[in-house]
């Protein structure tokens, strides 16, 4: 027999597994508790954390993951099936990385100007997050790369 526990907010019956270790609110109702509070302060601690290192390593491997598994679905056809490097070999590689740490102290110094925040670019996009085929530029230079690519694409297609 499964064991069950009463949550405080929703009143509900719900098994051991949808409450955290300790507490006696469900995960579901903490979850809707916190996305009300983050939208009421503007989300303000998670931005604050974004702009530390950890933070931004974080948010950006997170965005590499989505497009990967297609929750960004716009752009899920340019990255279906395409490998993803471990969270650890990324951390791993972004942090010891030069380039990474020249671009974050730029970007930091410049007020978190958009167009110089750190953004990982792949060297062969028909590739995956491979540590072979990621270099790091400036969101800005990302952006041209893949405008320039499109725009190679586009023109190829017409000869």
């Amino acid at each position: 027999m499964k064991q069950t526990k009463m949550c405080t907010t929703c009143g509900k019956e719900k098994e051991q597994q949808y409450f955290p270790e300790i507490g006696k609110v469900c995960k579901s109702c903490y979850n809707k508790k916190q996305r009300i509070y983050r939208n009421e302060n503007g989300n303000k601690a998670t931005k604050k954390y974004e702009k530390t290192k950890r933070g931004f390593m974080m948010r950006l491997y997170r965005n590499m993951e989505s497009r990967i598994n297609g929750i960004q679905k716009l752009k899920f056809h340019l990255y279906a099936n395409k490998h993803l490097l471990s969270r650890e070999e990324f951390y791993g590689w972004a942090f010891s990385n030069n380039n990474f740490n020249v671009l974050f102290e730029k970007w930091e110094l410049s007020n978190y100007n958009r167009k110089l925040t750190p953004s990982v670019d792949r060297i062969d996009s028909s590739k995956g997050y491979y540590l072979t085929n990621m270099e790091w530029v400036t969101h800005s230079e990302n952006s041209r790369r893949g405008s320039i690519s499109r725009h190679n694409k586009n023109f190829n297609k017409q000869i």
